[in-house]
């Protein structure tokens, strides 16, 4: 069926287009009919690749189809020691990518188990129940309280009929339906004769007509958009995949020319060619580097766990990191989505009341000190009559959390009762009028003592009327004063009336609510801030991260609580439905000019999350509910909320908080800062041993000389370093300042002119003071393979005294954190004992071909290695002045 704008149809038309009768329904023919050409109402099955695809992908890397196709060379060359090693090497990395997905996309299962089961339609003039898989368009649904919404609905028929659709529309409280046409630009959050599958009914009745199945609901187009929305590279995948890639061209480059060097002016066989030149392929491509980046991205991972922050997906650690807007959700999000008083206006006085939430703990002050009851009969009276005429209550649950039962806002009036000095009596009803939205209150008939008296709670502007005080002159102008104040500061306003009657009456009805009212007072309800909110949006602007808010629920709620937060200005605000007439460029101005938006719709926090992506912004966005999931896969790295948040929202997120608290997303931000810093500084690490490694392959066959180390030494190398020292600064803290520059940029390379220059200069510093030691023992006729063993161990040395030098990028290493560390020191003598075990233990020496060595030989790998470190010790103090003189210079100029 066509999709149509189904809340602007009237009914006579309606009813033609989809062919029903609203007494009847359809018959149980036409329904089998509809049925084979609709289909079921259900959400399509995603498509998934099998294990096997999943696993194979992870080999689809540039480094990879290097080291793969040198691992054919050898095992051509018969070399299989070396082939084996390669392939071994290759197999660990894949089987390290494939845990990182082993939770495969649940989203699409999660949204479609929020279909009911079973819906109850009118067929053949008959109520029936029926699984809500055979429901189609133009069947007749009877909807009653609790009942989940099983497709879309336009109402016939509402009685008192409020759905809860926060879920769906960010809206905080059950909202107010009924039949009535609305304007074809009515936006999602305020199609009031609309119902929408997936979303429940909080209270009264209602029958509709069904207009929309399965994919074709709005539950079903977030199903839909999630499949089609595609799920971005982490800025470190995209990095380390540009890094891959001119890495191994520049090994491919060097590769052919070093071939065509030692063919042309060198006698070597062929086939002891191609093994040199594996040599160093091998030795240039750093194949433990992505071991070693997922090793710590998971230790980021079990961090961020204890501190309530629980990621899906290893890259996604170290996004937060680079995150510069964080778009979240109102309710829920940035507030506890618990309705509660903030405020008590009566005639002549305000109170203020403490507390948040339904807990009743709190005081209700006035001047600052607690309000006694005694002092204050107009109080008593407004707590006894809120509290009175309300259907809710208020309990605490098995975990200790305080919940209602029944409206969200009559909940919140038991709190404020309960938050009394003294015990508000519930007065006994004699006969009372339920609330319903063509009249906007509740009234009850009470006794008290030997008076009767008809409270009335609902709607201010309603109670106004019904006192006598619409006037904007006298008292009316007063309260209407009071309103608008309070209305400004994004409370919703509830207020309560009083009327004495007849001892003799009885009961209760409309012609009794007309006149002869005196209002009480009025209560300010506001969904509230959560507390550590405000404080972690400050950290977050001093870490350079700009915070906006994106919700379902009313502009003037979302700017005066976006205010109260330092989100926006408290003046500018878009809706949803401007940003639908927008083109790409003013979305795009709107994204980066605007930090709060209101009345959006799915598609709406979708297209700011593309747009400041767009802008090079690093996204994250926070959520909890199905309208938040396309945004969530979208954004840099989603965060759901834990507690309070749909099955779906977490599977669509990259993150989840298990607290629910704002706060833990700058704790998660301060560790994927530090997780990065830390992979740089891996990277920095790792690297001048492979450029080493190849620089001397590189020297040997231009001239022509034997190969200081085989193929499988360089790999021993590169692994054993990869998992022992290299892990060593996963465990590096977060350095000072970190949590106040800004941001890196998401275009950022990941090594930077600096970097670059650090590895050429260690490489260099390493790979001569090996060659020194090469030279001079060859002309002392010193053992081929003794001088091979000592190469192996200077490389080694070399790397476990420069690991201390890059524990900080330009710090001096000998500083009073120097012992906090304790994994560095750890791993390195788990390093000096392996590499004995290489040089002294047999089976080691068949495996990488090495030689023991006598006591005088170990002398030249500790010099080089002592020498690195002093040497980069130096060179990092030069850059400290250098840095300090610059930062001087633009300081004077």
């Amino acid at each position: 069926m066509h999709e149509k704008n189904w809340y602007g149809i009237d009914m006579a038309h309606l009813l033609e287009i989809l062919d029903t009768d609203p007494r009847d329904g359809l018959s149980e023919e036409e329904a089998i009919k509809r049925q084979q050409k609709f289909g079921p109402n259900e959400l399509p099955e995603p498509k998934k690749d099998p294990a096997l695809i999943k696993f194979f992908k992870h080999f689809n890397d540039v480094l990879i189809y290097v080291l793969l196709a040198a691992g054919v060379i050898t095992l051509l060359l018969g070399h299989y020691i070396d082939t084996a090693v390669i392939l071994m090497v290759v197999v660990i990395n894949a089987i390290i990518g494939y845990i990182q997905q082993s939770k495969a996309e649940k989203a699409l299962d999660s949204i479609r188990k929020m279909l009911s089961l079973k819906a109850t339609a009118l067929r053949s003039g008959v109520r029936r129940e029926v699984l809500s898989s055979e429901l189609v368009p133009g069947d007749i649904a009877v909807l009653t309280a609790g009942d989940r919404i099983p497709a879309d609905i336009r109402i016939l028929e509402a009685d008192n009929l409020n759905v809860e659709e926060s879920s769906l529309t960010g809206e905080s409280t059950a909202v107010e339906k009924n039949s009535a046409v609305l304007p074809d630009d009515t936006g999602l959050g305020d199609r009031l004769n609309m119902l929408f599958a997936g979303t429940t009914v909080s209270s009264g009745s209602g029958t509709g007509i069904v207009v929309a199945i399965g994919a074709n609901t709005e539950l079903g187009k977030i199903s839909s958009s999630m499949e089609e929305v595609d799920q971005l590279q982490t800025p470190l995948l995209k990095q380390t995949a540009a890094f891959g890639k001119v890495i191994s061209l520049i090994i491919v480059i060097s590769a052919a020319v070093m071939f065509g060097i030692g063919y042309v002016f060198h006698d070597y066989e062929t086939a002891d060619l191609l093994l040199a030149i594996i040599g160093l392929t091998v030795a240039a491509i750093p194949e433990g580097l992505p071991a070693v980046l997922s090793i710590i991205l998971a230790l980021g991972v079990q961090r961020m766990a204890g501190k309530n922050a629980i990621v899906r997906n290893l890259p996604s650690v170290e996004t937060l990191g680079a995150v510069t807007v964080i778009c979240s959700d109102k309710t829920g999000t940035l507030t506890k989505n618990e309705m509660t008083v903030t405020s008590v206006m009566l005639k002549d006085k305000e109170f203020s009341v403490t507390g948040t939430g339904y807990s009743p703990k709190g005081t209700i002050l006035h001047d600052k000190k607690s309000a006694i009851l005694e002092d204050h009969p107009d109080l008593l009276e407004f707590l006894t009559a809120v509290k009175t005429v309300n259907e809710a209550h208020l309990r605490c649950d098995e975990d200790g959390h305080w919940v209602i039962s029944g409206d969200a806002t009559e909940g919140c009036l038991i709190t404020l009762a309960e938050k009394a000095e003294d015990d508000i009596e519930r007065l006994p009803i004699l006969s009372k009028i339920p609330f319903d939205s063509s009249y906007k209150y509740m009234a009850a008939l009470v006794e008290n003592g030997n008076s009767k008296w008809i409270y009335v709670k609902g709607a201010p502007e309603r109670l106004l009327k019904m006192a006598d005080l619409e006037s904007s002159s006298g008292e009316g102008a007063l309260w209407h004063e009071k309103m608008y104040q309070h209305a400004n500061k994004g409370e919703r306003l509830m207020g309560a009336a009083v009327k004495g009657v007849s001892t003799s009456k009885l009961s209760i009805d409309q012609e009794d609510m007309e006149s002869g009212f005196s209002l009480i007072g009025l209560a300010g309800i506001i969904d509230p801030p959560r507390e550590e909110v405000i404080e972690a949006i400050q950290q977050c602007k001093k870490a350079g991260i700009i915070v906006k808010m994106i919700t379902g629920d009313h502009k003037d709620t979302a700017v005066a609580i976006g205010a109260q937060m330092g989100i926006g200005d408290g003046k500018r605000v878009l809706e949803g439905r401007e940003l639908d007439r927008m083109d790409d460029q003013q979305l795009t101005h709107a994204a980066l000019n605007y930090d709060v938006f209101a009345r959006t719709s799915p598609q709406n926090k979708l297209q700011l999350v593309k747009a400041l992506q767009a802008e090079n912004h690093v996204c994250a966005m926070t959520g909890d509910g199905v309208n938040d999931a396309p945004a969530l896969k979208r954004a840099d790295i989603g965060v759901a909320m834990g507690i309070k948040g749909t099955e779906v929202s977490k599977e669509a997120a990259g993150m989840v908080l298990v607290d629910d608290n704002f706060s833990t997303i700058v704790n998660a931000v301060k560790e994927g800062r530090r997780v990065y810093d830390n992979l740089k500084k891996t990277i920095l690490f790792i690297l001048p041993t492979n450029v080493s490694e190849g620089a001397l392959i590189f020297v040997s066959i231009l001239f022509g000389t034997a190969l200081p180390l085989t193929a499988v030494q360089i790999l021993w190398i590169n692994m054993i370093s990869a998992i022992t020292i290299s892990l060593a600064i996963a465990f590096e803290k977060l350095e000072s300042g970190a949590m106040e520059r800004s941001p890196r940029k998401a275009n950022a390379k990941l090594l930077g002119p600096y970097y670059i220059f650090r590895v050429a200069f260690v490489s260099f510093v390493i790979c001569g003071g090996i060659l020194l030691m090469n030279m001079l023992l060859a002309d002392q006729q010193v053992d081929p393979a003794i001088i091979n063993t000592m190469t192996l161990q200077a490389l080694v040395m070399s790397q476990l005294m420069y690991l201390f030098n890059c524990r900080s990028e330009t710090e001096f290493a000998l500083n009073r954190d120097f012992f906090s560390n304790k994994i560095a020191f750890l791993v390195s003598g788990i390093l000096v004992a392996v590499q004995l075990a290489v040089t002294y233990v047999p089976f080691m020496n068949i495996l990488l071909g090495t030689v023991p060595l006598e006591a005088q030989y170990w002398i030249w790998p500790i010099v080089i290695g002592i020498s690195v470190f002093i040497i980069v010790e130096l060179e990092k103090w030069i850059v400290r002045q250098y840095r300090k003189s610059e930062k001087t210079l633009k300081t004077d100029t």
